[in-house]
């Protein structure tokens, strides 16, 4: 909605904004991923450091299926629209696992930062944040009012719930940051670490989305958005 959320970063669909629709998503030809038929848009909350925007260094989507017969997953029903994560949470979760920002590269992690919430990297690593989708649709709705509820996360035994019985590819973001020993004073704009959440608006052409699943996901592979293992 216009003037009601805090700050997002967003890549993919370059004519992405508060009016968009499946149609003018793929009427659009500008894009930030390095595959034209992918007219989909993807945002996260902006990361801020000491109140200045700090943009990712690179952006890496996957597609893969955590299915235990991964044959069974099928492409994204065109206009399909989900949100990960809550904006509102800015607490771990009781098994703390509810903060997962880390350092990769060499030298990892060498520190925390002050308030114990993000890591310190060495100079030779990177910051990164991983956010993962909901993998199985209720096969009737492509939105519901939390943007959540028409889907579910497979249980651990790879099968989807009776209630979303229809497998689609598990999409993840791997979000890299251009930081190393400097995290002090770093925050969302939606607040805290726990407060990470992903937007991803489906606006794949329907072939090459297709293509992907048969030729990666119902192999058991997981792919990038080109396509590549």
């Amino acid at each position: 909605m216009p003037g009601a959320s805090h700050n997002h970063t967003f890549f993919g669909n370059k004519s992405t904004d508060a009016s968009s629709t499946y149609e003018s998503l793929m009427r659009a030809t500008a894009t930030s991923c390095n595959v034209a038929d992918d007219h989909s848009a993807y945002w996260i909350p902006t990361l801020l450091q000491k109140g200045k925007v700090v943009d990712p260094k690179e952006v890496t989507v996957y597609y893969g299926s955590r299915l235990k017969d991964p044959s069974k997953t099928q492409p994204f029903p065109p206009g399909l629209r989900m949100i990960t994560g809550d904006a509102r949470k800015q607490t771990d979760t009781p098994d703390k696992q509810g903060n997962h920002f880390w350092c990769a590269g060499i030298g990892g992690e060498t520190g925390r930062t002050a308030d114990g919430l993000f890591p310190v990297c060495a100079k030779t690593a990177e910051l990164v944040r991983q956010v993962t989708f909901f993998d199985c649709w209720d096969g009737k709705h492509l939105d519901s009012p939390d943007h959540k509820a028409h889907m579910a996360m497979g249980d651990h035994t790879g099968a989807c719930p009776k209630s979303h019985p229809v497998p689609v590819p598990s999409v993840s973001f791997v979000i890299a940051y251009p930081l190393s020993t400097n995290t002090n004073g770093i925050t969302l704009s939606s607040g805290t670490s726990f407060s990470m959440h992903a937007d991803f608006f489906n606006a794949w052409e329907d072939s090459p989305l297709a293509a992907r699943v048969r030729n990666c996901l119902n192999q058991g592979v997981k792919c990038n958005s080109q396509g590549n293992f």
